[in-house]
């Protein structure tokens, strides 16, 4: 058992190093979207794409909201995986995955309540995997209940930091975590925060594996 470590807001091939270094397994790449930091221009976003080393995922975000403009944008970066910042009607989603049958689909669902579930069954037959967020710390009793429910794997965001990770995983078992903001310090990643953050990480897992 081994909880995946997703470092999003990477601006730069400097901070994708840092962020590898760490032992990131996906870097996040924030297109143009209606908020939030970290927001690259496409040609950026592929450079560094490109750039990336095998096995580590680089997750497209995109606020497109058709099967076709998403399918453009991938093909204008690049990336091994498309993260769907909104939600998106589930037949765009069974569209994108016969235009994208080779890049990995990913689903952010913006948890407001128990109603989130509802976008399972849905969604799942078109996608790799769930990512919960609310942009902030959030209610993880339904993030647990979406993740027992949910056939695919699921990824967890939203004010997550050194302090209250474990806590999170213990309650959730995502099969992944999402960072941003709380590894960062005035804008840039952090290099204490990340280690400090991935070091609670492979804690929190040791425990939960030796708990069974």
């Amino acid at each position: 058992m081994r909880t995946r470590i997703k470092i999003c807001c990477i601006a730069s091939i400097d901070e994708a190093q840092l962020a590898i270094a760490a032992g990131a397994d996906a870097l996040g790449l924030v297109a143009a979207v209606p908020c939030g930091p970290g927001v690259l221009p496409d040609a950026r976003i592929a450079k560094i794409a490109a750039w990336a080393p095998p096995p580590v995922s680089t997750f497209l975000l995109t606020a497109e909201t058709t099967a076709s403009r998403i399918a453009e944008h991938v093909a204008a970066t690049l990336p091994t995986t498309v993260q769907i910042v909104n939600h998106i009607a589930p037949q765009e989603v069974a569209e994108l995955a016969r235009l994208l049958p080779q890049v990995r689909r990913v689903q952010v669902i913006h948890v407001e309540g128990g109603d989130a579930l509802a976008m399972i069954p849905a969604h799942a037959p078109h996608v790799h995997a769930f990512l919960l967020d609310t942009g902030r710390s959030h209610d993880w009793a339904i993030s647990a209940r979406f993740v027992r429910a949910s056939p695919v794997p699921v990824f967890l965001a939203g004010g997550l930091d050194d302090s209250n990770v474990a806590g999170a995983l213990r309650q959730v078992r995502p099969y992944g975590i999402d960072l941003c903001s709380r590894v960062r310090t005035d804008g840039r990643l952090d290099i204490l925060k990340l280690a400090l953050l991935t070091s609670a990480v492979r804690e929190a897992d040791a425990l939960l594996y030796a708990e069974g």
